[in-house]
């Protein structure tokens, strides 16, 4: 299955995608994160060794180029790049989940119907998975993806929202846009949740109960201040995270 992950900036959502990550593998599933976020931060988040080591696909500007180019002898572009061999180049793997950063496409073509982002776009939908595999997306924050269809292909989109009135704003668009896009599956997550006045507040102004929902934790807090990973810093966030897993998988049957 293909999940994704959205939300406001600054709501969570790679804390949560991280966890996930590591219950999802935890119960016997292969696990590819793609962080597709243009300031990319999963790679620390899952305390993943040489960093340095991996090249954003979108920085490499002739690749993305030549696979994109014009047809010869039209003035169109090619919109079935070849991707099948770049997963395995441009992957990062620790304690059984691999890791792909796609990059920021920079570009001035608004809507982003650019050759590269045609690659980007056709890599996330051309994965191919088995029953025991599952991609976890950490989109960029806002909306903007789903403007540009970088989204499209996905089982389920979670939507990370804190209680605060522009987070349920920006979530509540998200999910208007993902519903316009085709979206089946889409639910909320709870993140900075610490009581049930907060609960409550989310569950009103959402119209619907998130499916979990996170406290904050001083613990990943200092641990991303220090560059650790935050999958090995708060075992308390473990038992929200196994729910969330819970959740996902019983949504997918209903």
């Amino acid at each position: 299955m293909k999940i994704a992950i959205s939300g406001k900036g600054g709501v969570g959502k790679t804390t949560i995608m991280a966890l996930l990550a590591r219950q999802t593998q935890k119960s016997g599933r292969e696990v590819l994160v793609v962080d597709a976020d243009p300031s990319p931060h999963m790679a620390q988040s899952l305390g993943m060794d040489n960093i340095g080591d991996i090249t954003p696909i979108a920085d490499m500007k002739k690749m993305l180029s030549d696979r994109s180019g014009k047809v010869e002898g039209s003035p169109f572009y090619n919109i079935n790049p070849k991707i099948d061999d770049l997963p395995a180049q441009f992957m990062l793997e620790k304690d059984g989940v691999k890791l792909m950063i796609l990059g920021a496409i920079q570009t001035a073509e608004g809507g982003c119907a650019c050759p590269e982002n045609t690659v980007l776009k056709r890599l996330l939908t051309k994965l191919l998975l088995t029953s025991t595999q599952t991609i976890l997306l950490d989109m960029e924050a806002g909306v903007e993806h789903l403007g540009r269809g970088t989204i499209a292909g996905v089982d389920i989109l979670l939507i990370v929202v804190i209680p605060a009135k522009s987070s349920v704003r920006t979530a509540l668009k998200i999910q208007k846009l993902a519903t316009e896009s085709g979206i089946g599956k889409i639910l909320f997550v709870g993140n900075q949740v610490e009581d049930d006045e907060d609960k409550k507040f989310l569950t009103e102004a959402l119209g619907t109960e998130p499916i979990a929902v996170f406290s904050s934790s001083s613990k990943i807090r200092r641990a991303e201040r220090s560059g650790l990973a935050i999958t090995e810093v708060d075992e308390d966030m473990d038992g929200v995270a196994a729910q969330l897993v819970k959740s996902i998988a019983e949504a997918l049957t209903s």
